[in-house]
């Protein structure tokens, strides 16, 4: 996996990712990152690359030019048009589904905007998807592409040590990830359960599954309607409704299992 981000900031995408779970995986080349600075592709002798806004209104807009010159010389490099996603409050919402989707990917190129935005034109040249992390607004395109990155990246081959933990974690599945724990077996009165000290592999897994359930349908259980569950583990979930006194919509997920 290949990861271009054109950005202004160049420093703050480098320094974020070339340290921890990501920056390994860049040292063992099973990913790589490269910042493409677009002040290096404006025609400007004091290298700016915004201007204000036709129609007024407060803030600068970044040209057209230079954002498309960065474009260009990334196809050039590659010798192909690669998929370009702008990062943006109006875009999709990024998810593990996305992520998913991404990952499968050669090469992605981020599109980082500063300012008031970026002049409409070259977006509708250039951008292939539109993404948001949220429905907030940031002063930079930077942080939202390094947490995509962070989570496509996790789903490459070889990145995890473990590469179960990427299949196992919170959403797989549309289910949260189950409790987690360590040593040692008892913390301030406060005990492992029982079923994980049994070495019995197919009871944890249950247990996990089950827990993975419980935790999703207290804390998110939007999620649930899409959730992949088997028959014994849709009978578990209804139970759990009755009990807890869950305000699923029970039609809606009746609905989801036909």
């Amino acid at each position: 996996m290949n990861y271009h981000i054109m950005t202004l900031f160049p420093e703050m995408v480098l320094d974020g990712l070339n340290t921890s779970i990501i920056g390994r995986a860049v040292n063992k080349g099973l990913i790589s990152v490269e910042a493409v600075n677009i002040r290096d592709y404006t025609k400007e002798k004091h290298g700016h690359v915004d201007d204000a806004p036709y129609g007024g209104g407060a803030g600068m807009v970044m040209q057209a030019e230079p954002v498309y010159c960065c474009y260009e010389a990334i196809c050039e490099k590659l010798g192909k048009k690669p998929r370009v996603l702008f990062m943006t409050p109006q875009g999709k919402v990024f998810n593990q589904k996305i992520a998913e989707e991404l990952a499968k990917e050669e090469d992605l190129v981020f599109l980082c905007g500063h300012y008031e935005g970026i002049d409409e034109r070259v977006l509708e040249e250039i951008v292939t998807d539109e993404l948001s992390v949220g429905d907030y607004v940031l002063t930079g395109g930077e942080l939202p592409a390094m947490v995509m990155i962070d989570c496509i990246s996790r789903l490459v081959p070889g990145v995890l040590n473990n590469n179960v933990s990427a299949e196992e974690e919170s959403f797989h599945d549309n289910l949260l990830e189950y409790p987690q724990y360590t040593r040692p077996e008892e913390w301030r009165g406060k005990k492992v359960p029982e079923i994980l000290l049994s070495g019995h592999h197919q009871n944890i897994y249950q247990w996990r599954r089950q827990e993975s359930i419980k935790r999703t349908l207290k804390k998110r259980p939007d999620l649930l309607c899409q959730a992949n569950l088997d028959k014994k583990e849709k009978v578990f979930l209804t139970q759990l409704e009755k009990d807890l006194h869950s305000h699923i919509n029970c039609d809606k997920l009746t609905r989801c299992e036909k």
